[in-house]
């Protein structure tokens, strides 16, 4: 796998330190036939507490990855230094990492998933609301048919994004049909003679790396089958980035 790196910050992005520990929680629980690919949904017994911010969620770990600097060495803080150090973290710029020297120190912790682990209510509560994953400036994207060649560029500009941003943030969707309509992050890449894979963290699948995959052949991403989508071709574009879309 190639691993995305940059001058700044200085650090490669490790999925078993720099994600969530915490699940982005399904409002509906799917079942996929695995014979006829069908899938029936029903609603989510008990209901979430914490949905609807998949965006807010992969926004937020490319500004702790950006901006935080965990020092386990340093004795662990109360409930309200935390708070404000989060509120400091998701307050700066989402698109630009920050230099080493002005990091946001979070003692007592070695990364975001151990933090995340013992801080999970602090997180939830700080890090954005629902709301901020439906007004989005990007998704005005999504209404517009995209064809093969403007698969090929994404794949291209994807490729192109990791070894700046190290982490790349992208929204996957299938508009008209609402099967998915969901936020990932990019992290590495390893080329195939027929296809791109693209590793990346799932704010639904907090336990492992997800893959997105370019065909080179038939100019389509696809997404694996999981918890809540049954696997196929869907459209994918890169978001929170200065390039334009």
């Amino acid at each position: 796998m190639l691993t995305a790196t940059a001058i700044n910050p200085p650090r490669t992005f490790q999925f078993e330190r720099d994600t969530f520990a915490f699940p982005h929680e399904l409002v509906w629980k799917y079942h996929f036939d695995p014979q006829t690919g069908a899938m029936t949904v029903r609603q989510a017994d008990p209901p979430p507490t914490y949905y609807h911010r998949c965006f807010v969620m992969v926004r937020a770990t490319r500004q702790f990855f950006y901006h935080a600097r965990f020092d386990p060495d340093l004795p662990a803080a109360d409930a309200i230094t935390y708070q404000r150090l989060i509120r400091n973290v998701v307050s700066r710029n989402v698109r630009k990492p920050c230099r080493e020297e002005d990091r946001i120190v979070i003692p007592g912790f070695d990364g975001l998933r151990a933090f995340s682990r013992a801080h999970e209510a602090l997180l939830k509560a700080n890090c954005g609301a629902a709301w901020e994953s439906y007004f989005l400036r990007s998704h005005w994207r999504m209404i517009f048919p995209v064809m093969p060649w403007h698969a090929d560029g994404t794949a291209k500009k994807l490729k192109d994004s990791l070894p700046r941003r190290v982490l790349t943030l992208v929204h996957l969707w299938r508009f008209p049909h609402i099967t998915i309509n969901h936020g990932i992050a990019l992290y590495g890449f390893t080329e195939y003679e027929q296809s791109i894979e693209f590793e990346g963290y799932d704010p639904n699948i907090p336990e492992e790396p997800v893959k997105l995959v370019y065909e080179r052949q038939r100019r389509r991403f696809t997404f694996g089958p999981s918890r809540y989508w049954g696997g196929g071709p869907l459209k994918v574009m890169e978001i929170y980035c200065n390039l334009p879309y």
